[in-house]
């Protein structure tokens, strides 16, 4: 019987680990490894176009799963073109294994054909990056990039030379047993009890909610009523905090809308819940304000805190509601709540003008129908850029529904890939990737993807013909748009010549039904609309502090977007305001 080399034994260990398949293109220094995958029926190697979907492809997966992830580049360019998406994936904080394999291990150093040093080119984008240089080092190299991606959520990078692969393994490798989930933390009493006299001192308490809430939705709200406090979110804490929340006050932030703004400024202890939202800008600086976050790197360094709390959200609730009396006046809370309900009111108002009648379609109006007619389990894959906004503002949660994108790395041309790896997690589940013609463009060869595995990803494309947001960036500046158009084809007679369904909507009376259409069809299928360039839209507070970085503009040039059926909810929240 053949002795079991390195490549077959760094394949086990992926199996043992839970990872189903890896995302990757093929090439020599590869081979060795994607042929073990050929021979072992427990995992699936996934043919992308390119290795930047590989890379954003395994990070949806890891994100929607909650379970390891892998991807694998050839050579020199082949592993460098994941890079990318691995910075994604490191920062959501998705535990994702990428195979970077290398040039013979005699030739290194030797400016040797495609010579790379990827053990070092990727250090910045994950948590665990070495190589394997002798057989001997496996399996505990990989077992122990493995617990660096799961135990601190990110990338770990494993480096291996394609001779080193095909290696005979060595006899008695020690292996161990892998850890494939993370444990719940929880804050000292002395913590604790510190948060607890805060709260108890204030008479205005806000809570500002981030992704650290999954899980915690329950407490999160239980705490909101013991106390009274207006509930507002960042961008990835939607999903998670937004949904029956009769204390929603709306998001905070560039894509911000409704009162969050108001409650975070006007209370008397701010408590960040699980967020690092970036914009400190938006954050007050004459409030008292608390954070808890699992992560305490994260702890302090977007505002001056007066208590860090290094503990999982939900079991620093726990802990702390039995600690802390119990608040008697709404009026803070039913305050914001009027003010939530009113601003969402005017700009429903400025959206709803004959927007069914307007062409080019608003956008606002195709993330409106895309919400009311997506399943209520859907996945959303979200590319930067407007689409961002629209989804921030129009998609509403459930706790089932999932929303994934390059929130905090702000990358273009990620919803694709995403709703590959989206897809392949659960092939009976709705995915729809929200995409811009600008980010859609850059990695469409992945659309091939789609048709190959008959992947029946739903592409909903926000065709506007330019980059949006970097055209409100000119704005700002007082620059001109130059350099922002797109002149794009017909994208869905792309699909159709690739072999998916595809359907173009240029009237706002078309769309509903090309959007069941396209739902209905059991393979790829891609809805190319045609948008209003001009529907761009604006924070809910500018200063001149904002700009840098990001797309701010004058209402006067720009049409403000409505919100959807949060207005119904706000609506709901509002009637159950006590009357005098």
């Amino acid at each position: 019987m053949a002795k079991e080399n390195v490549a077959e034994q760094f394949v086990d260990i992926l199996v043992r680990a839970g990872v189903e398949r890896l995302y990757g293109v093929v090439g020599d220094s590869l081979n060795p490894v994607v042929d073990a995958i050929r021979r072992n029926s427990a995992i699936d190697w996934i043919q992308v176009r390119h290795e930047e979907t590989a890379a954003f492809a395994a990070g949806a997966e890891a994100q929607i799963s909650g379970k390891l992830a892998a991807c694998a580049g050839s050579c020199g360019p082949g592993n460098l073109h994941l890079i990318n998406g691995l910075y994604d994936a490191h920062r959501s904080m998705a535990p994702v294994l990428a195979l970077a394999s290398h040039i013979p291990s005699s030739e290194i150093g030797l400016g040797y054909f495609q010579e790379t040093h990827p053990d070092r080119l990727f250090q910045e984008c994950s948590h665990y990056s070495e190589m394997i240089s002798n057989p001997e080092q496996m399996p505990r190299l990989v077992q122990t990039a493995i617990q660096h991606a799961i135990g601190r959520s990110g990338v770990s990078v494993v480096t291996l030379p394609g001779d080193i692969a095909a290696a005979q393994a060595p006899d008695k490798g020690i292996e161990h047993a892998l850890v494939t989930s993370r444990p719940s933390v929880r804050p000292g009493d002395t913590e604790i009890d510190k948060l607890a006299r805060l709260v108890d001192e204030a008479e205005r308490v806000t809570l500002f909610c981030g992704s650290g809430t999954a899980g915690a939705h329950a407490e999160v709200m239980e705490f909101a009523e013991r106390v009274k406090s207006p509930v507002g979110h960042a961008l990835r804490g939607k999903e998670w905090i937004q949904y029956d929340n009769p204390y929603d006050v709306g998001m905070s932030g560039l894509l911000g809308y409704g009162a969050a703004y108001e409650a975070t400024h006007e209370c008397d202890l701010l408590i960040l819940l699980g967020t690092d939202f970036p914009y400190n800008a938006f954050l007050p600086d004459d409030v008292k304000i608390a954070q808890v976050d699992v992560r305490p790197e994260h702890l302090g360094r977007r505002t001056t805190l007066d208590l860090a709390v290094w503990g999982d959200v939900r079991e620093t609730l726990l802990a702390l509601m039995p600690r802390v009396k119990a608040k008697t006046s709404r009026k803070f809370l039913d305050k914001m709540l009027k003010k939530h309900a009113d601003a969402l009111e005017g700009v429903v108002k400025a959206y709803t003008r004959k927007v069914d009648k307007h062409v080019p379609i608003h956008p606002e109006y195709v993330a409106s129908v895309l919400d009311e007619l997506a399943d209520e389990d859907a996945v959303f894959t979200v590319d930067t850029g407007m689409c961002n906004v629209w989804a921030a503002r129009y998609l509403s949660p459930n706790g089932r529904r999932r929303v994934i994108g390059s929130f905090s790395h702000g990358s273009m041309a990620n919803a694709l890939p995403q709703a590959i790896g989206a897809q392949f997690t659960d092939p009976g589940r709705q995915v729809i990737s929200m995409s811009g013609d600008g980010g859609f463009s850059m990695l469409m060869g992945d659309f091939l993807t789609l048709v190959q595995y008959d992947l029946p990803v739903k592409i909903v494309l926000f065709n506007n013909s330019s980059l949006g947001m970097v055209e409100l960036e000119m704005m700002v500046s007082g620059l001109p748009a130059y350099g922002t158009t797109n002149h794009n084809p017909d994208f869905a007679s792309i699909a159709r010549a690739a072999g998916a369904y595809g359907v173009r909507v240029e009237k706002p009376k078309q769309l509903a039904g090309a959007l069941k259409d396209a739902f209905k069809h059991k393979g790829p299928a891609l809805v190319d609309v045609v948008t209003d360039p001009n529907a761009l839209s604006i924070p809910p507070r500018i200063s001149a502090e904002m700009v840098t970085g990001f797309a701010l503009s004058a209402s006067k040039i720009v049409l403000d977007g409505g919100v959807g059926r949060m207005v119904q909810m706000a609506r709901s929240n509002l009637r159950n305001v006590p009357r005098p």
